[in-house]
């Protein structure tokens, strides 16, 4: 797929999820497990620049932006889509914003004191882009800076099958909203991280529900409006993340997450 198309692809996604809505009950649960690991593996008074890897959230939701912006002088954030850079650029105008191959970042020069990259670097559609997009990870951060990186787990089940099945039929059926892309277990993506250059200090699972039921679920409740179901929901949901410490947690998790430095 040429760049153009792929930014035209991304473009039209983050249009149909901003107009529509549909997902806003599921991403609020998700915006709390992503702020909740970010408060565990973020200095407790964290300062300095941050990169966020993607603004799809900031554009179709509240995001990471509000979070991060307590806790680091500076946010900026890339994104390969016009459409949603315009619209989290539009939302929050404090945050700096680049329309960016996350292979090839706009920045000459080690830049930030950390890193946020939540589910970004599992939409390519080669392994090979995934490392490049690693390094470029690794290039961008000061020494002793921070990544905090999220991707698709393929020790999950239903990742696995998802990522052997037809794109096209999974898509037709609803079972996933947009194109998904090369992925890895714990084992890999640490792997990865350590030949791009990282210390890895953390790794762990996260969003142990039942992804597909839950955010079919909230697009229910969310039609019918009912806003104490939907806060019973999303505490219910909650629960689920207690798996985070059980032993089979990146049987159960759907997202595989790890917090790396860049030693210096």
């Amino acid at each position: 797929m040429k760049q153009d198309t792929k930014q035209a692809y991304w473009d039209d996604i983050a249009d149909r999820f901003g107009q529509s809505g549909a997902q806003d009950l599921w991403r609020r649960h998700s915006d709390r497990i992503n702020k909740r690991l970010l408060d565990a593996w973020l200095p407790p008074s964290s300062s300095g620049s941050v990169l966020k890897t993607d603004l799809f959230d900031e554009a179709v939701s509240e995001g990471l932006y509000p979070f991060l912006a307590q806790r680091f002088t500076q946010v900026r954030g890339v994104d390969i889509s016009k459409r949603a850079v315009l619209a989290a650029s539009n939302k929050y105008p404090a945050l700096e914003t680049y329309c960016a191959d996350l292979r090839a970042l706009p920045f000459t020069e080690p830049t930030f004191d950390c890193v946020v990259s939540n589910s970004s670097l599992d939409h390519f559609t080669e392994a090979s882009d995934v490392d490049q997009a690693m390094g470029e990870l690794f290039r961008v951060i000061r020494p002793g800076g921070l990544l905090v990186i999220t991707m698709d787990n393929l020790q999950n089940p239903m990742v696995w099958l998802r990522n052997h099945l037809p794109q096209r039929l999974l898509q037709k059926v609803g079972l996933i909203p947009y194109f998904v892309g090369e992925t890895l277990t714990r084992r890999g993506l640490a792997r990865g991280l350590e030949q791009a250059g990282f210390q890895v200090t953390n790794t762990t699972a996260v969003v142990h529900c039942p992804r597909a039921v839950a955010v079919a679920r909230c697009a229910k409740l969310q039609r019918l409006g009912d806003i104490d179901r939907q806060s019973r929901y999303l505490e219910r949901l909650g629960r689920w993340e207690r798996l985070e410490t059980w032993p089979g947690r990146y049987f159960t998790g759907y997202f595989v997450a790890a917090r790396a430095r860049r030693p210096g």
